[in-house]
């Protein structure tokens, strides 16, 4: 079996903590990840203060395999991202030279003055790698275990997609999610026993209210081996059955 590859993802924003900005990249991070063999671990939402930001990813760096960082790298004051890993490195910043030629010669095409502020979105610590940006040119960028991007969903999308070559891949999770229309309640004790018997195994009930399915709980079974997974869902569908119910909806991913 390939190794367990963790990683943790850093928010960082006051329109986030706010909620004037709902995120929108937890989703997308974690199913890009774990298609890839890493497991998204822990989640931080911080705000746009430089010793929170330096302290969050310290900590995070140090336990996990990988950590992302999402927004803070614009053009504007409160972007301060990159001063911020920097400061977390113990190193100095600087515009990164490559950044800063891309962007210059990107404006200078569209013939847009590359204003005091458009060259903030080039600054990077020392030593930092560039993560391509396929939608708006402006880079991303990599210290050692840490990948800082944007906030904007499109462009850390865009940003993901050109760091993925460098990661290193584990273990793949897989699911199946089986729905019924009994309640958590009724349900509680023969999910408890199928868990116990497959220890290895992630097994999570997720009530439903009013939707097309009606109401219900959806149970989700989660591990490495299909096989077992599979041999979990037998249970529950079993136990369903005895209590009077029945499965309403069965997929795997």
């Amino acid at each position: 079996m390939a190794p367990t590859v963790t990683a943790a993802l850093c928010v960082i924003g006051n329109e986030i903590l706010s909620g004037r900005t709902q995120d929108r990249n937890i989703a997308f991070l974690g199913n890009g990840l774990n298609e890839i063999g890493i497991q998204l671990s822990e989640v931080r939402i911080v705000p746009d203060i430089r010793d929170e930001i330096v302290e969050a990813v310290n900590a995070l760096r140090a336990r996990y395999d990988y950590v992302f960082t999402t927004g803070g790298i614009g053009p504007t004051h409160d972007d301060i991202t990159p001063e911020s890993i920097a400061a977390a490195f113990g190193t100095d910043w600087h515009y990164h030279p490559d950044s800063y030629r891309r962007m210059a010669e990107w404006y200078d095409r569209r013939g847009q003055e590359f204003t005091e502020a458009r060259k903030r979105m080039t600054i990077t610590p020392v030593g930092a790698e560039l993560v391509d940006n396929s939608v708006s040119i402006a880079p991303g960028f990599r210290m050692e275990n840490v990948f800082v991007f944007a906030g904007v969903p499109q462009i850390m999308q865009s940003m993901f997609e050109a760091a993925k070559p460098a990661l290193r891949r584990g273990t793949v999770i897989h699911s199946r999610s089986l729905s019924t229309r009994l309640v958590e309640g009724v349900l509680a004790k023969g999910l408890g026993a199928v868990q116990q018997r497959f220890p290895e195994l992630d097994l999570g009930s997720y009530p439903f209210y009013n939707t097309d399915k009606g109401t219900g709980v959806a149970l989700v079974v989660r591990g490495p081996d299909r096989a077992r997974i599979d041999a979990a869902a037998t249970e529950i569908y079993a136990f369903v059955e005895e209590l009077g119910g029945e499965v309403i909806e069965d997929s795997a991913s």
